[in-house]
């Protein structure tokens, strides 16, 4: 099994295939728009600019389950990245990423990369994900890792 076998809805409603990004990095976020980590989305879009030409993609599946902090409708929380942080990497429709209704990627995902101390669970917003190019979940990071930080893992992918 691989990433590439998941299917998610992006966030304007058109259903994407992962098997879409074959042959990139990946890099698969959690984010909220109201979350002390929401930062973060500059750090993201700086990565986007600086490495998709060299195969990363990036995409970030909006989450309301730490803190109520996503509560937006989709096109509310695709408006304030755009206009907060100039987001143009891909955003997804909002998802659970834990309990009975956890999309089925997230699932995987954390089945893939456990946590600290080999936890499942996703703990808070922008815990990241990263995909090699055979669409292999290679490590996952928590929100405290910023994507600065971890830019050097991804161009070791690249």
């Amino acid at each position: 099994m691989s990433i590439y076998e998941f299917a998610a809805t992006d966030i304007r409603g058109h259903e994407v295939s992962l098997a879409d990004y074959k042959e990139k990095v990946i890099l698969i976020v959690n984010t909220a728009s109201k979350c002390g980590f929401t930062p973060q989305f500059e750090g993201l879009e700086s990565l986007n600019n600086e490495l998709r030409d060299k195969g990363l993609v990036i995409l970030g599946f909006p989450c309301n389950q730490f803190g109520s902090q996503d509560p937006g409708a989709d096109g509310e929380i695709e408006e304030f990245c755009q206009l907060n942080y100039g987001v143009t990497f891909p955003m997804f429709s909002k998802v659970d990423v834990n309990g009975s209704n956890a999309h089925p990627l997230f699932t995987y995902l954390k089945n893939e990369a456990r946590g600290a101390l080999g936890s499942k669970t996703i703990k808070w917003n922008f815990t990241k994900f990263l995909v090699n190019k055979k669409g292999e979940v290679v490590k996952r990071y928590g929100s405290v890792d910023t994507p600065s930080g971890i830019k050097k893992d991804i161009e070791k992918l690249l």
